[in-house]
């Protein structure tokens, strides 16, 4: 099994810290990863983007040109990526900042409201944990236990405090993605 991911977004919404926890979830779960970030030339409010690669075997390149999986946090993002998606791939894109759904019949899309979610748990700032708990149960690339564990990897030891709420954010998005599934 090989997952190649594009996260992308503005600056600030936690695109780098999803892709990060990505990688460190595979690696907890003894696979093969690659995680490459990018950035515009602001990093708050500039466009970045990262990939991920997450394999059962060795891994030739960081560099994913057609990636099978796409989190769209904002509408250039969307725009910009979900053109290069791989038929029959996934792209699930924050709905509360991007109107116009991808134009995609041969992939399957999930909207997320990440923002509103986000904010019903009392916290905008973790509308990206709310995708990527909406990205791994749609797919399965890596476990919710894995992608927690990574938290006290990628946060700063003074924010460990903010891991259950983290951990509702996944949560919520996951069940968002199996209500979207069913």
């Amino acid at each position: 099994m090989q997952a190649e991911i594009v996260i992308a977004g503005f600056g600030g919404q936690g695109v780098m810290v999803l892709g990060e926890l990505l990688a460190y979830a595979g690696m907890l779960e003894n696979r093969n990863v690659s995680w490459f970030p990018s950035y515009g030339p602001e990093m708050r409010g500039g466009t970045a983007n990262c990939t991920v690669v997450i394999s059962d075997r060795r891994i030739g390149s960081p560099v994913v040109s057609r990636p099978g999986i796409l989190v769209a946090m904002n509408l250039p993002s969307s725009l910009k990526f979900a053109p290069l998606v791989l038929e029959n791939g996934l792209i699930l894109y924050n709905s509360s900042l991007i109107e116009q759904p991808p134009d995609r019949q041969d992939v399957r899309v999930i909207s997320v409201p990440a923002n509103k979610i986000a904010d019903d748990l009392g916290e905008s700032r973790i509308a990206n944990m709310v995708v990527l708990g909406a990205l791994i149960g749609a797919s399965g690339v890596v476990s919710l236990d894995a992608v927690t564990e990574s938290l006290k990897k990628v946060l700063p030891a003074r924010r460990h405090n903010l891991i259950p709420l983290n951990r509702k954010a996944l949560e919520a998005g996951m069940a968002l993605a199996s209500a979207v599934s069913a």
